[in-house]
């Protein structure tokens, strides 16, 4: 996609190809969306037999196999690299530890028998007719099926030299045809499993390009030319025939253009939705009840705090309703700006919420309000003197009967300021008086409409929404997760907050180290953590269980401490419990699940060690990392073990050199992709086939600008229908109904 642009030119036809559907041309994407494969002659052509199968497959059914049902599937369903043919490199030209592509045939087949524990060995020899090439493919006995004598493949792998012959162990291999002589090849996604090749994939496509006639292009022209993108219709025929590799190169560039816009376009036409359609609050900022609460603080803000509140503020004075993104990293303030921001609402006689995913940290933010609103007052006329301390609340599933009537009669009658919760918050029980300001912890735990439920709870005006991620987010895929948000980031930590030492023990000699950093610490008066990835055994995944591990520390490394449990199967008593008995000293190592992730904060903790670390992902090392380290101390973090593959052991190299979240969210971007970050969708808008977040950070930029600049010009797309036609039919449900209602 980074590729130089080439100039469009007129695609030839094979106009000797009948018409199969007479009169009719498809022109959009959203026609094409249900369109089924049967429409494709080629489509019911059989492709192999599997053993035991009395009739083959079709083409169709195999590609039904593979998720591609209609004819926008099987367009959008990508080459992932071409072959290049009419530049060959010979296999006498390889050299020892390049990877390459080359088109060979295959001489002989050989299936080596498996020595018992070892893993079945096939045996290939290809021939390009200038030289040899030996493949060895490990444990992939299907390959003695697929690979036969004379079959012409094409195979990508790196070049390795054995006994003075060239080789490649577990190369990818392709299926061509002969008669792609001279041409750049398209080699698809398959399926072996389907039992459909690359070839039996280019001649439905083939067909498919012929059938469908000339697409129309949404994206106005201005934008293309302005950024030097092809045309849409020349794009998504030269991705499948291009003409050359840099013609290849500009369709994809457009194509993956056009996923990044289509997932622009939704979030700012529901962003720009929820501005129009809602009737905000326009708050006092700078009350006497905020400045109050700032000369309470026993501690400076950082410029990043200082950054935000102004950002915050400048939201909170408007009477368009806020709706932003507070991204912090651990231990960066998140809580003290979000508490600057429900004070807002207070003081101007509305109501505040703060909806935390867990119990556990639901009950951490409740005990950091109660730290740091003493001597905060609100006025009140019906008090003695005018005025009333600031009330707080905490509401979660375990709340008592009696103090939950108690608790949602203050809520409704204006009583309460503050309420902090869980999902309980959602319940149709609970109503506010007057509701200003919503803040949302954890964001990547709660859902749009659960936001939107919460957002609903007060009559009258919308109440401004606070959202906060304590997992940092590469900015592009924030732009593309939360684009409907406004952004804000701290990127500082508070003075007297000091960078946890991080250390991979591997080995048995590291591994004792770090119990002996545990008995150190706790000989000085402090505490520490031990993280274990499951509560009980399982034979299954062989990890360290909290339950078994308290009692082998108990009786060996961590003998004579006072060890506590924690984990998510302990009742919410005996959680309140554990947390309780931890923060007040009488405990000093907490053995924990991952319950302990987030919010947990108890200063005096300064070592914390994770079992089976290589099994955690790097967000969630870091989010455990982030409960030490809190206070003025030297902090210490161990990771345990060997780490069970490459990317593990990068995850954790990562860690062990950053203690920055935003650095460590581009390693794991990296890493992982932007599946794990864009989560699931309905269909249609999500699926970045062709854009990367990884590798096309300036397009997801350049979508976003490209959309406010139609949405702004446009507001309903009016003079935009093609675009609204293919949004509205590729968005999922949820968004179609939002954004298209009117």
């Amino acid at each position: 996609m980074e590729a130089s642009r080439s100039t469009p030119t007129s695609f030839r036809w094979n106009e000797d190809e009948p018409d199969l559907v007479a009169g009719r041309q498809l022109r959009s994407l959203e026609e094409l969306a249900g369109v089924p494969l049967s429409v494709l002659r080629s489509a019911g052509r059989p492709v192999k037999a599997e053993r035991g199968q009395k009739a083959p497959k079709t083409r169709a059914d195999a590609l039904f196999e593979m998720g591609i049902t209609d004819v926008l599937g099987l367009l959008t369903h990508y080459p992932r690299r071409y072959l290049d043919r009419t530049t060959e490199l010979p296999i006498s030209e390889l050299k020892e530890g390049e990877d390459a592509t080359v088109l060979a045939t295959v001489r002989r087949v050989r299936r080596q028998p498996a020595r018992r524990g070892a893993k079945p060995l096939v045996l290939v020899d290809v021939s390009d007719g200038r030289g040899y090439l030996a493949l060895s493919f490990f444990n992939q006995p299907w390959r003695a099926q697929q690979l036969r004598e004379g079959m012409e493949v094409a195979i990508s792998g790196k070049v390795g030299v054995f006994r003075g012959r060239r080789q490649m162990a577990n190369p990818s291999v392709d299926v061509v045809l002969g008669e792609w002589q001279g041409r750049v090849v398209p080699i698809y996604p398959q399926s072996e499993k389907a039992g459909i090749s690359t070839m039996d994939i280019g001649a439905c496509v083939a067909e498919a390009l012929t059938w469908v006639g000339e697409l129309e292009d949404p994206v106005p022209k201005e934008a293309l030319d302005a950024h030097h993108f092809a045309g849409r219709d020349w794009s998504i025929k030269q991705v499948h025939q291009p003409e050359s590799v840099g013609a290849a190169n500009a369709a994809r560039r457009r194509l993956g253009f056009d996923e990044l816009l289509r997932l622009q376009l939704v979030l700012v036409l529901r962003k720009r939705a929820l501005e129009r359609a809602s009737v905000g609050i326009a708050h006092r900022v700078g009350s006497p009840l905020v400045l109050k609460f700032r000369e309470s603080l026993p501690f400076p803000l950082t410029g990043a705090q200082e950054r935000a509140i102004k950002q915050i503020e400048a939201d909170l004075a408007r009477k368009v309703p806020m709706h932003r993104l507070l991204q912090g990293d651990v231990g960066s303030g998140k809580t003290l700006v979000a508490l600057w921001c429900l004070l807002t609402a207070v003081a101007g006689g509305y109501q505040g919420a703060l909806m935390a995913p867990t119990e556990v940290l639901a009950e951490q933010h409740s005990l950091s309000l109660a730290n740091l609103l003493p001597g905060l007052a609100v006025v009140d006329a019906g008090a003695l003197f005018g005025e009333r301390q600031v009330r707080t609340e905490l509401l979660t599933n375990r709340t008592p009967a009696a103090e939950r009537a108690r608790l949602l009669s203050g809520l409704a009658d204006g009583g309460v300021d503050i309420v902090v919760g869980t999902h309980a918050l959602l319940t149709e029980s609970v109503r506010f008086a007057q509701l200003g300001v919503v803040v949302v912890d954890e964001q990547h735990r709660f859902g749009v409409e659960q936001r939107a439920a919460l957002r609903e709870k007060g009559d009258g005006p919308v109440p401004d929404v606070l959202v906060m991620t304590a997992t940092p987010i590469p900015r592009t895929a924030a732009m593309t997760v939360y684009g409907d948000l406004d952004t804000t980031i701290l990127d500082e930590l508070p003075p007297g907050r000091t960078p946890v030492e991080t250390h991979w023990a591997r080995g048995p000699l590291e591994v004792e180290d770090a119990w002996q950093r545990v008995r150190e610490e706790v000989a000085a008066g402090r505490q520490a953590y031990v993280v274990c990835p499951l509560v009980e055994e399982s034979e299954k995944v062989q990890a360290a269980s909290a339950t078994e591990e308290l009692a082998r520390l108990a009786a060996g490394p961590l003998r004579g401490l006072r060890l506590g449990l924690l984990h998510g199967q302990l009742g919410s008593r005996e959680k309140e419990g554990a947390m309780a008995a931890f923060r007040a000293g009488r405990e000093q190592v907490l053995v924990a699940t991952t319950v302990i992730e987030v919010g947990v904060d108890v200063p005096n903790a300064t070592v914390m060690v994770i079992e089976d670390a290589g099994r955690f992902g790097i967000a969630q090392l870091h989010q455990l990392r982030g409960r030490v380290g809190r206070g003025a101390d030297r902090s210490f973090c161990y990771l345990l073990g060997e780490a069970p593959t490459a990317e593990g052991a990068q995850r954790l190299s990562a860690l062990e050199r950053s203690n920055d979240g935003f650095e460590l969210a581009e390693v794991d971007l990296d890493l992982r992709g932007e599946g794990t970050i864009l989560g699931t969708r309905q269909k249609g808008v999500n699926d970045l086939k062709l854009a990367s977040l990884r590798r096309h950070r300036k397009y997801v930029l350049l979508a976003r600008e490209v959309a406010f600049q139609i949405v702004d010009a446009d507001p309903g797309l009016a003079r935009h229908q093609a675009l609204a036609r293919e949004l509205r039919s590729l968005v999922d449900d949820e968004d179609r109904e939002y954004l298209f209602k009117n």
